[in-house]
């Protein structure tokens, strides 16, 4: 493909990633680097689409070196910076929707109508811990009278990670 005289090919680029190497120490290695390492700790972390993003944008400024087409380190911090806040703000909101990453969180709602049995007793009003599911959890009396270990209760409620139950006996 000729362009103003130029001729630019896979060749080309070849040539000017080799030329390319001795000026710079290598340093497109180190924004290749980067972002391998940023997208490991993405994978490593619970979703929330963080870190991807600006494992991406360390790829493409790497990419870019490597062609020769940003030299200057400031130029690299720079575009490194406004491609991850752009790709921030443009493509995490899209991404987490379509992964639906919200939808998960609300599943434990269903909860709700399921058998629990108090593992302790438990006043009206107070705190103890449950079975639900075959997992133990944080649960609250919301009835007036107390709830004996192992009597039949019934989830009434789902407040973050503790429960609000309510004895079957008081239906």
């Amino acid at each position: 493909m000729r362009t103003g005289g130029h001729t630019f090919g896979s060749f080309d680029l070849f040539v000017n990633f080799v030329s390319n190497m001795a000026d710079s120490l290598m340093i497109w290695w180190y924004w290749i680097l980067l972002g391998l390492l940023l997208a490991a700790i993405e994978l490593a972390t619970p979703g929330g689409f963080f870190f991807i993003f600006f494992a991406v944008s360390a790829l493409l400024v790497g990419l870019l070196d490597v062609m020769g087409l940003v030299e200057s380190d400031a130029l690299q911090w720079g575009l490194f910076s406004v491609l991850s806040v752009v790709c921030l703000a443009f493509f995490r909101k899209p991404l987490l929707e379509r992964m639906n990453i919200a939808e998960r969180a609300e599943a434990v709602d269903s909860i709700v109508g399921e058998l629990a049995i108090p593992l302790v007793a438990i006043a009206g009003g107070a705190h103890g811990r449950a079975e639900v599911r075959g997992a133990t959890w944080t649960v609250r009396n919301v009835d007036a009278v107390p709830v004996e270990p192992g009597e039949r209760s019934r989830v009434v409620a789902v407040r973050g990670l503790e429960l609000d139950i309510r004895s079957e006996r008081s239906r």
